[in-house]
């Protein structure tokens, strides 16, 4: 991204003045000041938090590693009904 000279920011604040005015344009300088120190406040506190992570994190230890399991085989009953006999059937005679 190329750097801006005195020229080019000269025209955008001759286009800001154009547009927003010369009595909003001191309103609007200020929430873009407060919004960029806001924005480099939480960037700065979220830097602090990941730097202290990291540096809480000891070099050279390795994750615990998970022990394997033993699995104890189980038999397992057929869910298939046993035959059942068949009954004596007596014919009736109509």
């Amino acid at each position: 991204m190329p750097n801006l000279g005195l020229p080019e920011i000269l025209l955008i604040l001759m286009v800001a003045l154009l547009i927003f005015g010369p009595r909003k344009l001191p309103e609007l300088g200020k929430s873009i000041g407060q919004a960029l120190r806001e924005f480099r406040g939480h960037t700065s506190a979220a830097s602090t938090e990941l730097r202290g992570l990291v540096e809480a994190q000891p070099v050279g230890v390795q994750p615990a590693t998970l022990e394997p399991v033993t699995v104890q085989p189980v038999t397992v009953q057929p869910a298939i009904p046993q035959p059942v006999q068949a009954a004596s059937v007596k014919e009736t005679e109509a």
